[in-house]
């Protein structure tokens, strides 16, 4: 996951370009591009620079790094949603036609930083900043406790990744969703004042604003989002089967007619891919003996093989890379997260490395954000330009690398496995589909719907776990293990319903474009099977990647995959990649029921 800041407002004018320039408009665009830019550069920097502090260190009861984030928001935000910036913006896109198409983009990008946090918003603005900073600190110092015993989250997820007592289970499992309980209300304020912030500029809502990054509408966002899912559906309905029917045996219970969440080896049931164990494929031992500094290092010599430059000393001296220590008296933000502090060469990443196959592919994801941040960070891309062609194409990204980080080949290659190890291919296919079919209806379904309803359709705080189980209920086939009252927003306990809000398609999405690229480097780079490749060292991979790296949000995303793959955005090369599984899976699957429609 790449960090986004949280734009917001305050009271202190500290822009101003009133003066009319002489020349063109062109000239005059340019002017007021360059003068805003070199504010915005400014106060961004003391922006990240105190989110990541606040990030980092979470003391309880002492919200002086809160409030230092606050402020530095708060300047951030007068600056850029100030109504002289918008009214020059929006002059001079007047007559656009005398502008460049890259003075366009940036006076449009201005525009939109300013819909996040317009100066006619005021007081409402300002209460957002306070909501925000404070949801952030209750959803990362929360101390999660089972029984007698205070567990990290990465205690948590081991214990839903090997634990088979279903009681220890359902109480881990229990205990990992009480912080919603402390989140539901901060979450409906959050909604509401996201929501008023944005209708300042003419935004419906704020899910209508975060869709309109992508130049489309909600409804367009929204079909192509269930298109994916309706595409894997019959293989997840298969997989669906096939986990109802192992767990079970496996738990000593009745099969279930839908998957008790906590079964499942994920907090939120996205990932289902450690319940397969592929024989001879099993990385964590080997991992463990190479120890973190080994999986850190490795993870940037596998950029570094492809062309792209080590990374800068900075990254490893100002990063935030492993857990707390041990007897630490504070907390720190347990997402793994990938930071562009300036915009130029200030990249970090906030994580909490262990030596396992989940950090292995994690910080392969990761360093897969840096590099991005670092290609697009060139003479080309002006600073206001440098994201993503997207913002799913920033997860792509990083996602392909952790997919390739796991082929077989690959992992041959640096020693993890001897080198002609047998492994049984579909096994390994089934432990993949179990990641990245599975996380479809849950990124494109669950969280798309939920995130919509919650902006647009004005569910009371009452109503969000009713709506969050239906949609688990509907996209997932996945029920709460006992009934779940009102007091509980279960969905809150998702860190990106509250610090990244109202995009969660944009890693469904990413999925699809993962799999395009993968295809296309695969067959027509390497020449090599897509479920069998070894990206490492390949010169040719790299200059690949660097093209679609480096022009930033320079360029229409639709071009640039199009030019880059051949192809419309969509589940093709997904679903090519995963072909040999329906019949694998009907096989193991025959006398089976499936619960499941055919369609959806």
């Amino acid at each position: 996951m790449q960090k986004t800041l949280v734009v917001l407002v305050s009271s202190v004018m500290l822009f101003s370009c009133s003066k009319e320039p002489d020349g063109t408009t062109g000239d005059k665009a340019q002017e007021f591009i360059n003068s805003y830019t070199d504010k915005y550069l400014e106060l961004y920097y003391v922006s990240a620079k105190a989110e990541w502090e606040a990030n980092t260190k979470i003391y309880s009861g002492d919200t002086t790094r809160e409030a230092a984030a606050k402020r530095a928001n708060e300047a951030f935000a007068e600056f850029t949603g100030s109504q002289e910036v918008i009214e020059q913006a929006t002059t001079l896109l007047e007559n656009k036609e005398e502008l460049e198409e890259l003075q366009v983009k940036q006076l449009e990008k201005i525009l939109y930083e300013a819909a996040n946090n317009p100066e006619s918003a005021g007081e409402i603005t300002q209460k957002r900043i306070a909501a925000e900073v404070k949801q952030n600190s209750d959803l990362f110092g929360y101390k999660y406790v089972v029984g007698d015993d205070t567990l990290s989250t990465n205690e948590i997820d081991r214990i839903l990744e090997e634990e088979t007592d279903v009681i220890k289970r359902l109480s881990t499992w229990e205990a990992s969703k009480e912080v919603g309980v402390v989140l539901k209300d901060g979450l409906a304020e959050l909604r509401d004042l996201r929501n008023q912030t944005v209708q300042n500029l003419g935004y419906d809502n704020f899910f209508d604003y975060q869709v309109s990054d992508y130049e489309m509408e909600v409804e367009e966002m929204v079909k192509l989002n269930e298109k994916l899912i309706s595409d894997v559906w019959p293989l997840y309905r298969e997989l669906h089967t096939y986990m109802r029917y192992e767990l079970a045996e496996k738990y000593g219970e009745e099969v279930p007619e839908m998957l008790p969440a906590h079964w499942l080896p994920n907090r939120w049931g996205q990932d289902w891919s450690s319940e397969v164990q592929v024989e001879g494929f099993d990385l964590d031992e080997a991992l463990e003996e190479k120890g973190t500094d080994w999986l850190l290092k490795q993870s940037e010599r596998f950029y570094v093989s492809l062309g792209f430059e080590e990374l800068p000393p900075s990254f490893w001296e100002l990063s935030d890379l492993l857990p707390l220590p041990e007897g630490a008296d504070y907390s720190k933000n347990n997402h793994a997260s990938a930071w562009h502090m300036d915009l130029k060469n200030d990249v970090r990443s906030l994580m909490s490395v262990e030596p396992n196959t989940r950090w292995y592919e994690t910080t392969h994801h990761e360093y897969g954000h840096i590099y991005y941040y670092i290609a697009y960070t060139n003479p080309n891309v002006p600073p206001l330009l440098r994201g993503g062609a997207n913002r799913a194409y920033h997860e792509a990204i990083g996602s392909m690398l952790g997919l390739a980080a796991m082929q077989k080949p690959f992992i041959e290659n640096l020693g993890l496995i001897e080198p002609g190890t047998e492994t049984d291919e579909m096994t390994i296919l089934l432990k993949e589909a179990l990641n990245y079919i599975t996380f479809i209806p849950f990124s494109a379904g669950v969280m798309t719907h939920f995130e919509n309803d919650l902006y647009s359709s004005g569910i009371s705080s009452d109503q969000f776990n009713e709506v969050w189980w239906k949609y688990k209920t509907k996209y997932q086939g996945i029920v709460p293990p006992s009934e779940r009252g009102t007091e509980y927003c279960d969905a809150a306990s998702k860190t990106h319903i509250n610090n990244d809000p109202a995009q969660y398609y944009d890693y469904a999405l990413s999925y699809a474009l993962l799999f395009q690229f993968h295809n296309h480097i695969s067959k027509q780079i390497l020449k090599q099977d897509p479920r069998n490749t070894n990206y490492y060292g390949s010169k040719e991979v790299g200059d690949f990647l660097y093209g679609v790296l480096s022009p930033g949000a320079t360029r229409d995303w639709r071009e640039l995959l199009q030019e880059s793959t051949g192809e419309e955005m969509g589940a093709k090369a997904m679903l090519e990649y995963f072909s040999p599984m329906m019949d694998y899976l009907k096989e193991l699957n025959e006398g089976r029921e499936h619960t499941l429609p055919e369609t959806i």
